[in-house]
C-alpha cells in the first residue's frame, strides 16, 4: 500500500511540472533498529515515481562509509537533496505532514539552481568568510516549520559557506535534547546559538549573522 494518496499524487505531480533540471536525492538508511527508516526510503521512491526529473540514489549508512563521509551524514534517515552540485541541503527523518512540503520545496529549489533570495540577502553571504552551519528542528505538525528550513536551503544554496539541516526533531530526542529544542522551528547556529521561530527572510538571516562568532583572527 503506497504512504501517497491518488489526490496527493495528482497535486505532487502538478507542482513538480515547472521543475527546470533534474534533481538526485541521495538517501542514507539502514535495514535494522531505525525508526521510521522503510517508511522514508518507501515515500522517497514513491516521490520519485512521479516525476522522471527526480532520481534516488540509496546508501546503507553502516556499510558505504565512502559516501557517509562524503556528505558528511552523522545520523540516519538522511537525504541530500542535489544537483549536479551538492550544497550542503539535507533532511533528516520522514519528511511527513508539513514536512513533506519542505522536501518539495527543496527539490523545486535545487532544480532552479537559484536561491530566489532578495539582493539585499544574497549580499550578505556573499560577504560571509567563515562556515555557517543551520540545523532547523521541525515537527511534521508545525505549520510554521517549512518557511524557516525553505530559508536556510536558499541560504545553503546561495553562499558555498553554508550548510542546511531540517531535522525531525520527534525521531532525533537526544539532539533535541542537547539543543533545548522545546518548540518549533527553532535553528541552531554552528552548534552553539539559536534563533526561534519563522521569521521572514531580511530578520532571520539577520539575526543568523549577529550570532556569529568572529572567525579566527577576523573583526
Amino acid at each position: 500500500m503506497g504512504l501517497l494518496r491518488e489526490s496527493d499524487v495528482e497535486e505532487i505531480r502538478e507542482r513538480l511540472a515547472g521543475m527546470p533540471n533534474p534533481v538526485k536525492l541521495v538517501h542514507f538508511t539502514q535495514e535494522l533498529n531505525l525508526g521510521y527508516g522503510r517508511e522514508t526510503r518507501q515515500l522517497l521512491e514513491e516521490l520519485t515515481g512521479i516525476s522522471d526529473k527526480i532520481s534516488l540514489e540509496t546508501h546503507n549508512f553502516l556499510i558505504d562509509k565512502e559516501k557517509v563521509g562524503e556528505y558528511g551524514v552523522d545520523k540516519v534517515p538522511a537525504t541530500a537533496i542535489r544537483n549536479g552540485k551538492d550544497y550542503g541541503i539535507r533532511f533528516y527523518g520522514l519528511p511527513a505532514g508539513y514536512e513533506f512540503g519542505t522536501l518539495l520545496d527543496g527539490i523545486l529549489t535545487v532544480s532552479k539552481g537559484d536561491s530566489g533570495l532578495n539582493a539585499q540577502s544574497r549580499e550578505k553571504l556573499a560577504q560571509l568568510n567563515q562556515p555557517l552551519h543551520l540545523q532547523v528542528f521541525t515537527t511534521p505538525t508545525c505549520p510554521l516549520c517549512p518557511q524557516a528550513v525553505r530559508l536556510a536551503y536558499q541560504f545553503a544554496l546561495e553562499s558555498d559557506q553554508v550548510r542546511a539541516d531540517g531535522i525531525e526533531a520527534t525521531e532525533f530526542p537526544e539532539l533535541a535534547e542537547r539543543f533545548s529544542v522545546f518548540a518549533v522551528p527553532r535553528t541552531i547556529i554552528n552548534g552553539e546559538a539559536f534563533v526561534e521561530g519563522a521569521l521572514p527572510e531580511d530578520f532571520f538571516l539577520d539575526a543568523i549573522l549577529k550570532k556569529l562568532r568572529p572567525p579566527p583572527g577576523g573583526k
